[in-house]
């Protein structure tokens, strides 16, 4: 295949998925075929349109990859209901961390998103609610002060409104370079999750990969219900780390969200592809009007 065919036919696809809304660009790496990307668990060469048409689940071997928040919410609310709130609230640098105003800024314009969670308001199928969704792209997902200040917000707008309150988390933890302004996040959003429960609101988490640290450690974990995508790593410390400090082989599969769910921290797994649906269920068994 010659060079300039290639590169058209590259660019043709990618024009058809951003008309299409996956809103992923496309470069392919050198030697690899442009319309195939290789499942990075089970080697199995997967079109870009199946990706795309699969929710960025393989076919093969069902490992889910990584979506941006916007294509989450754009997946899972009913179309035209989606409304983003708090939209202007970013991160500073209280610290004065070298690099790190330039690091947000780069990730700003790379990424689209002002912090590594976006939240809105929207409906799935019909029915109201409040949700926020975590982006692994920014900064793994790190919770500093904006993050843990819009997913406060969430949790008392959905209190106003007596709306119920999904989150989809993703992250690596607390924001190293906000220090202990980052760990203070772990109370503020525990406190805004049981001020909302104790209202009556109905909260579900979601665990998604990875999903670590003080988010774990925080709101991520006190869910009425939780459900999980299959394979989510999910816990405080990385496996690894627990390894070393017990001097103990870990069992397999540990902190998957399968092994998770058998001894009873999470009550279902999900797979992407049902997770709309089993959303639509949930809200409806619990009283949601249309």
């Amino acid at each position: 295949m010659s060079p300039l065919f290639e590169s058209r036919r590259s660019k043709f696809l990618e024009l058809r998925l951003r008309r299409k809304g996956s809103g992923v660009p496309f470069s392919p790496k050198p030697g690899m075929d442009p319309l195939f990307e290789k499942c990075p668990r089970c080697g199995k060469a997967v079109s870009k349109l199946d990706w795309y048409k699969g929710l960025n689940v393989c076919p093969g071997c069902g490992l889910h990859r990584p979506i941006t928040a916007y294509q989450r919410l754009s997946m899972l609310l009913d179309s035209g209901t989606f409304r983003e709130i708090n939209a202007s609230l970013t991160g500073r640098d209280p610290l004065q961390f070298p690099g790190y105003r330039e690091k947000t800024r780069g990730l700003h314009q790379r990424t689209g998103l002002g912090e590594a969670v976006v939240t809105a308001t929207g409906k799935i199928d019909g029915m109201p609610l409040v949700v926020a969704v975590m982006d692994s792209r920014f900064l793994m997902g790190s919770m500093g002060v904006a993050v843990g200040e819009k997913v406060a917000r969430a949790a008392r707008y959905a209190q106003k409104k007596k709306l119920p309150l999904m989150i989809f988390c993703a992250s690596g933890g607390a924001r190293m370079q906000e220090g202990i302004l980052s760990l203070m996040q772990m109370a503020k959003t525990a406190a805004a999750i049981e001020e909302f429960q104790r209202a009556g609101g109905l909260y579900i988490a979601c665990l998604t990969n990875p999903t670590t640290g003080g988010v774990s450690a925080s709101f991520a974990m006190l869910g009425d219900i939780t459900l999980a995508e299959p394979g989510a790593l999910i816990g405080f410390a990385g496996p690894r780390v627990i390894e070393q400090t017990i001097g103990q082989k870990l069992p397999e599969g540990f902190q998957r969200a399968e092994f998770l769910q058998d001894h009873g921290f999470v009550d279902a797994v999900v797979p992407r592809g049902a997770l709309r649906d089993t959303l639509g269920q949930l809200l409806s068994l619990h009283g949601r009007k249309r």
